[in-house]
């Protein structure tokens, strides 16, 4: 019987995206205009429709060696051959070491996944939910805007997890540090910090905003 390591290695097309951080179970639309990634895009329409996402520092130019796997959704293609695709996020991988560069860089990668938990997720996967509501509940005051959560939301803790650190906003580091763990519950555990810094820091504004009115 082959080893794990054997089958779960493979060829990828890479896409670095500068502060994109993509997650399993998450949409990413794109704009494809760029002359080497057309030819990318051409390529995998062709074969499986799949491409790695890798997410770029803008400060110093790194390529993360931790990315999401997307597959290419619907398309449409634009004058001057270029494309809006919408991909959707599929499974995490490591990258290993390029195998070449142009016309768009190819990796050799490894799928990762989290460990198997070892203890029930859902009450820290309920706290999470519930801070999240809180928070949708205070920026919708604070901004007297109508929020909703979508009526799908996860209700299984891994992508739960998944979903939240998706929706996490101009923070592209921290999403990539939640993108390389492998465990569900330092996941969750560091979405909750998170998520009960901003619920302090909305509730502080939204008092502000009350003792004005």
């Amino acid at each position: 019987m082959p080893s794990s390591s054997s089958i779960a290695v493979c060829e990828l097309p890479l896409f670095p995206l500068p502060e994109v951080v993509l997650f399993p179970g998450r949409p990413l639309p794109l704009h494809i205009f760029e002359f080497r990634y057309r030819i990318l895009m051409n390529t995998i329409l062709e074969s499986d429709r799949r491409f790695g996402v890798l997410m770029v520092d803008p400060m110093t130019g790194e390529i993360a060696k931790i990315g999401c796997c997307a597959e290419v959704i619907r398309f449409q293609r634009l004058p001057d051959d270029r494309m809006k695709i919408l991909t959707l996020g599929q499974q995490r991988f490591r990258l290993l070491e390029y195998i070449r560069e142009k016309p768009y860089r190819v990796g050799l990668v490894e799928w990762i996944e989290d460990e198997p938990p070892t203890q029930d997720l859902r009450p820290l996967a309920n706290e999470v939910e519930k801070l999240l509501r809180d928070v949708v509940h205070l920026s919708a005051k604070l901004t007297d805007q109508k929020i909703d959560l979508p009526d799908d939301l996860p209700s299984l803790p891994l992508e739960l997890s998944y979903w939240v650190a998706g929706n996490l906003y101009g923070v592209a580091n921290e999403q990539q540090t939640l993108l390389e763990m492998q465990n569900t519950v330092a996941r969750l555990q560091r979405e909750s910090e998170i998520l009960t810094s901003t619920r302090s820091h909305l509730a502080a504004r939204t008092a502000l905003k009350d003792a004005l009115n």
